[in-house]
């Protein structure tokens, strides 16, 4: 193995996703294409990143809202924090230290949760 590729993240919209990752989140689109009877592939990631995501509507055992778990690395968390509120990103609250780095948590749209963490500080 190698490394992960691809994590999927389930939504209810898929529009209204992609706007979110890629307009307030700053995401970049990495491929969108339709399949089957009338699913979207969509796919966001990171400028420079190995791992992207797929914003899902198709996993019935993953409802809309239900990714925990999922970190970003930032180098100037506080910055992002900053940037991010400005475009109206929802946190549940501004960074603090925890162990293992300083982060903060966002929530997308259908309220899957994404940490941020600026390791080391």
């Amino acid at each position: 193995m190698q490394f992960v590729s691809v994590v999927s993240v389930p939504v209810s919209d898929q529009e209204r996703a992609r706007t979110f990752y890629l307009d307030q989140l700053g995401f970049q689109l990495v491929a969108e294409s339709t399949f089957g009877d009338d699913m979207r592939w969509i796919q966001v990631g990171i400028d420079g990143a190995q791992t992207s995501l797929t914003l899902v509507t198709w996993f019935d055992e993953m409802p809309p809202g239900s990714l925990r778990g999922l970190v970003i690395d930032c180098e100037d968390l506080d910055g992002e924090y900053r940037t991010l509120t400005e475009r109206g990103v929802a946190f549940l609250g501004p960074p603090s230290r925890q162990p293992g780095g300083v982060f903060a948590i966002l929530s997308d749209p259908d309220g899957n949760l994404i940490s941020l963490r600026q390791a080391g500080s």
